[in-house]
């Protein structure tokens, strides 16, 4: 599944490859076929990104949202271009480029995003820290939902995934079983500053941390997989 770095990173690609452009808009496999309608020739004025929800911003109002869902993701053609293969539900072309998105679990476009149940400041609200409402401990807390869970639900959260939620929950020495409505706030802080930290150092791919090689990523089974070509050679 992407996880939420990896959307950050398409909406900056995106933003330096398309905005200020015109883009012609398809939908190869159909399903977007009256929703691209409203956005094809239009210009692409910019895009962002909130946990794992990808805008795209076009003038003077209508915003696609993009969710990858578990497969989804973008490729990318330099021009001239064969036609797509695969189940494409967006394509986007501009010189020099062309996007298609396949596989995407959700793509929407809204000419009225105030009205629409998923908007880039809905989904704000969702992700910023200081929006989050931790519960005052009752008399008899109760099991309750472990933060295990909470931090996988995009109701609560959203873009952490299953790698940060591990690495975070580790490196803040909390207990995964830990019922949510006993964090407290000031461990929440710390747990979302880790999580904030860790996401934004995601985007960037060091080299190995034994000796220096760059890693080596590829496709395995739909999911990214990483290794160091030194260290793991064959």
């Amino acid at each position: 599944m992407p996880e939420g770095h990896t959307v950050h990173h398409l909406a900056r690609l995106q933003r330096r490859r398309f905005a200020g452009s015109p883009v012609s808009v398809s939908s190869p496999q159909g399903r977007f076929a009256t929703d691209a309608e409203l956005v094809d020739g239009r210009v692409l004025e910019s895009t962002d990104a909130h946990g794992k929800h990808l805008f795209h911003h076009y003038g003077p109002d209508p915003v696609v949202h993009v969710h990858l869902g578990l497969y989804g993701r973008f490729g990318s053609r330099t021009l001239p271009a064969a036609e797509p293969r695969g189940q494409v539900r967006m394509r986007m072309v501009a010189a020099p480029t062309t996007r298609p998105c396949a596989g995407r679990r959700r793509a929407s476009c809204s000419s009225t995003p105030r009205s629409t149940p998923c908007t880039p400041a809905s989904v704000r609200i969702r992700c910023l820290p200081t929006r989050i409402r931790i519960a005052p401990m009752p008399a008899s807390p109760g099991p309750g939902p472990p933060l295990a869970a909470l931090l996988m639900d995009q109701k609560v959260i959203a873009g952490v995934g299953n790698v940060f939620r591990a690495a975070a929950l580790f490196r803040t020495g909390l207990d995964p079983h830990l019922p949510g409505r006993e964090l407290g706030r000031e461990r929440w802080e710390r747990l979302w500053a880790d999580l904030a930290a860790m996401l934004r150092d995601g985007e960037r791919r060091r080299p190995c941390l034994v000796c220096a090689t760059p890693i080596a990523c590829e496709t395995h089974l739909a999911r990214n997989l990483f290794w160091c070509p030194r260290c793991q050679a064959a």
